[in-house]
């Protein structure tokens, strides 16, 4: 019987590695940015086309290459961050295995320009599915360019699993978020489709953060500062009032790498309790320090989950640490019942010293002379008729014979017809700005305002969208409002949807858009409330595979739904009643929850025994 088992050549290893490295192309982003921040570059440029799939270009002013190491870096397991296993455990650089450039070259058309700055002229490399094209001499700028061009041409399955360039982009923006944070002292610079997404130069980490996310979250952001001989913490966490349902921004750094850590986010959510909701998540960016000793990071492929030798000892840290800057910058409630506010010495006097009072006195002054009484404002009024003070007509004592007081009792029956409408009164009331109160046969009905909305809007958006069939309105003056690099990145995603339903909207530079129609069933002022909604409702529960109609007109209905807090007018009342009932699904809200409860006269009194 002949030998079965066999070595596999060396293409057919770098696809299987391929598929561990290369999940889609933000893989290669990461990659390739990680190589340039370990090369000691002090600019990066990202530039993407169609979502990485037809090109992803990284350009750095690093170190460069010599022939030889340019062509040994695209050799499976070569690399220059470690000569022994016991390096493993000193690591100070991003990759270290020497799979990422093997791994790319096996399922892309690769094209690398580099040199160093002792050399004279560069070098370039091309090559297609691991095999070398080219190699030769180019006249190229100090540092390296590497252009990965139609990632997975030889392998059409994994192609077709991709999603769409907008998916693919907000990955790729991800991971240059997580990047570009870890490393505020680089300028990064990010293009898509010719277009400037980020422009990056070097600065502060909490300038950073501001230049990614947008300058309202500069008041939101609470630093941490802590160092111990075992630990060292620093970064920010975000106002627990400004916390989401969603993971939303959470960034955990150590020694220079995102990581992802369940264990250490549970410190930093047991640090904020007390302070918000069960159901909200806090945002932070926080960066640890550790001897590289203590962690192993070659647990897994991305190498975005980590070991730590003492995590208990971490958690308790970063958990007081958390808990001690929430405390030190006024964002946990304090009660101090022997402090009184009016004593408290205003901020323009406190460096003041108090001046004396200056009193005056006339010793000779007799309030009883006669030129003293007459002084002043005071003059003697004449009492006479002062008898018809109390005198009271007849026509007047009329005006008591229809008075009713509080301690006459009427009785009555809470239920006493089958009709709808209360006693010769208004059918419905408002309960408490949340709740609509009204009758129907034998039982009070009580409906939550928001979420019978939400059923209205969505089963008349559902209809809408399914037929194509929206009115849209356009604005005499078109709104235009700024968004953030994601937020904009998300609305391109779903603007043909939301075209659907009733939106024109342009897409402008610099993350600008302008509406110019909306649905006529909102008002103008509520737009960039309403398309802010829209997007973070997307970005918390949608993902590319369930953003189909049905996902829209929930997240429309949900985004456009009358709040909690807000006062109906009786016929608005009236109006909502009447159009939940006339939906297909009154019971339940488009998220499955109750709209309405019934309470009978038997419950009621029940509740009385």
């Amino acid at each position: 019987m002949p030998d079965i088992i066999q070595l596999l050549p060396d293409h057919v290893a770098n696809q299987i590695a391929a598929g561990e490295v290369v999940q889609r192309p933000a893989s290669v982003v990461k990659e390739l940015l990680e190589n340039s921040i370990d090369a000691g570059s002090s600019i990066i440029k990202l530039i993407v086309k169609d979502g990485g799939k037809t090109l992803i270009q990284v350009v750095d002013d690093g170190k460069g290459m010599s022939v030889t190491d340019a062509r040994l870096s695209f050799e499976r397991h070569a690399t220059s961050k470690i000569k022994s296993a016991q390096d493993l455990f000193n690591l100070h650089t991003k990759g270290f295995r020497g799979e990422a450039l093997a791994s790319i070259a096996a399922i892309a058309h690769v094209d690398m320009q580099t040199r160093r700055e002792e050399d004279e002229v560069g070098t370039q490399l091309k090559i297609e599915g691991s095999n070398v094209v080219a190699q030769e001499v180019t006249v190229t700028p100090k540092g390296t360019s590497i252009s990965v061009k139609n990632l997975f041409f030889n392998i059409p399955a994994r192609r077709n699993f991709l999603k769409s360039d907008q998916v693919e982009l907000r990955h790729i923006t991800d991971e240059f978020h997580r990047v570009a944070l870890a490393h505020p002292e680089i300028g990064f610079s990010f293009y898509n489709n010719g277009s400037e997404h980020f422009n990056l130069k070097s600065e502060s980490f909490r300038q950073r953060i501001v230049h990614i996310f947008g300058s309202k979250i500069n008041e939101r952001l609470v630093p941490l500062e802590e160092e111990t001989e075992v630990l060292k913490i620093n970064g920010f966490v975000i106002k627990p009032e400004f916390a989401k349902k969603s993971r939303g921004e959470q960034f955990f750094f150590v020694n220079g790498r995102f990581i992802k850590s369940s264990y250490l986010h549970h410190a930093v959510v047991a640090a904020f309790e007390g302070l918000m909701r069960a159901e909200m998540r806090p945002a932070y960016f926080i960066k640890l320090e550790v001897d590289p000793a203590t962690i192993d990071i070659n647990i897994h492929p991305t190498k975005t989950e980590v070991k730590f030798d003492d995590e208990h000892t971490l958690y308790a840290l970063l958990k007081s640490t958390v808990k001690h800057s929430l405390g030190q910058f006024n964002v946990t409630p304090a009660l101090d019942f022997e402090r009184d506010k009016n004593l408290d010495t205003p901020y323009a006097f406190q460096n003041k010293e108090a001046i004396q009072p200056n009193v005056s006195v006339n010793p000779s002054f007799n309030p009883f002379e006669s030129h003293n009484l007459g002084s002043g404002n005071f003059q003697k009024k004449s009492v006479e008729g002062w008898q018809d003070l109390y005198a009271v007509s007849k026509k007047n004592m009329d005006c008591f014979s229809s008075v009713q007081f509080e301690s006459e009792t009427k009785d009555h029956e809470l239920f006493e017809s089958e009709n709808v409408a209360f006693d010769n009164g208004p059918s419905t009331f408002q309960l408490r700005r949340k709740y609509i109160v009204t009758k129907v046969k034998s039982a009070l009905l009580v409906i939550d305002q928001n979420r019978a909305h939400q059923r209205v809007l969505y089963e008349h958006y559902l209809k809408s969208i399914s037929d194509e069939n929206v009115l849209s309105q356009e604005l005499l003056f078109p709104i235009e409002i700024k968004l953030t690099a994601k937020e904009f990145s998300i609305l391109e995603e779903i603007s043909d949807k939301l075209s659907l339903a009733g939106f024109q909207i342009v897409f402008r530079a610099e993350h600008k858009v302008v509406v110019e129609a909306i649905p006529p069933s909102i008002s103008e002022k509520n737009i960039g409330e309403l398309l802010h909604d829209f997007i973070k409702e997307f970005d918390e529960y949608g993902t590319e595979d369930q953003f189909d109609i049905e996902f829209t007109a929930k997240s429309l209905a949900k985004a456009m739904a009358i709040k909690n807090g807000q006062i109906l007018e009786h016929e608005s009342q009236m109006a909502l009643v009447n159009d939940l009932f006339g939906c297909v699904e009154p019971k339940l809200s488009p998220f499955k929850k109750l709209t309405y409860i019934t309470l009978n006269e038997n419950e009621l009194e029940n509740n009385f025994l």
